[in-house]
């Protein structure tokens, strides 16, 4: 949801993304990508973390016209 909510869906370094949620970068790359990519919520890219079409439908937000493009 931060991905969403801050970063217009990304895509947003791992770096950055861990500044703004508070925890470690390995953490976030260990436990939460992980999951979140297994269940279709997050694509990494080359430029960074992508939230997903699916991410978008499961919180109810309509992705605006730059992220739509991203899927």
């Amino acid at each position: 949801l931060t991905i969403i909510e801050k970063y217009q869906g990304g895509p947003v370094g791992v770096n950055t993304l861990a500044a703004a949620l508070a925890e470690e970068a390995d953490a976030i790359e260990e436990i939460y990508e992980p999951f979140l990519m297994q269940i279709g919520f997050l694509n990494r890219t080359p430029r960074g973390r992508v939230a997903t079409q699916l991410a978008y439908e499961h919180f109810g937000i309509t992705p605006n016209r730059r992220q739509s493009s991203l899927f």
